[in-house]
């Protein structure tokens, strides 16, 4: 299965447009953002459990990334509340499961076999510091060789300076609403903008997202 599997090509998807695809567990259901592979496969997508359902058993062999948006996600490690990262790495293995109920964001098989960090964090009590430009908040998440995540809260009236994407650009908006020349992006958009990209960024409204750059040369 391919979908949205070029990664020198520019992908915007809106998220809530899209159906909710059953997973091979009962009660586990995928949006598909990008895929290239079967079941075992590079992907990234949104993944709602519903109360009391789980996911069997299994090892991460190209890593695992999430950001919980909603609910309680949970595995033998902990419990991971609406607003948390997690990092595990290449090699890792677990058994989720969701009693209350939750949806996260999930990218597979996008990670470095020399980072073996597993990171944790809730971004409901983290530090946020100064962005580049007025009315720009950073909570840096990860950060490997030219690979950095980070969650970005833009004030409304927010305008960032015209650049480009060395290793490009991975967005996710998780509220308000985000905007560049090409369009506006509403809660639930994912954007791809590859190697090399350009774009002038704002947010009337303000917004915010999940970025991650340098990843995609």
């Amino acid at each position: 299965m391919q979908i949205h599997a070029d990664l020198s090509q520019r992908v915007v998807v809106y998220s809530e447009e899209l159906p909710w695809v059953d997973s091979p567990m009962a009660g586990v259901q995928r949006r598909m953002l990008e895929r290239d592979g079967e079941e075992v496969a590079r992907a990234t997508s949104l993944v709602r459990y519903e109360t009391g359902s789980f996911f069997s058993a299994h090892t991460h062999g190209g890593g695992e990334e999430f950001l919980v948006l909603d609910g309680i996600f949970s595995d033998e490690k902990g419990d991971y509340p609406s607003g948390t990262y997690v990092r595990n790495p290449v090699g890792s293995s677990h058994t989720p499961k969701s009693e209350s109920g939750c949806t996260i964001l999930v990218k597979l098989w996008q990670m470095s076999p020399d980072d073996q960090e597993r990171v944790v964090i809730d971004t409901t009590n983290n530090s946020w510091v100064p962005g580049l430009v007025k009315g720009l908040q950073v909570m840096p998440l990860h950060t490997h060789s030219t690979e950095n995540v980070a969650l970005v809260k833009w004030e409304p009236g927010t305008i960032f300076k015209h650049h480009s994407h060395f290793g490009g650009e991975e967005i996710y908006v998780i509220e308000g609403v985000f905007e560049d020349e090409h369009g506006t992006y509403p809660k639930g958009t994912w954007i791809r903008n590859p190697d090399g990209s350009t774009h002038t960024p704002f947010s009337q409204e303000g917004c915010l997202i999940y970025v991650k750059t340098g990843h995609l040369n």
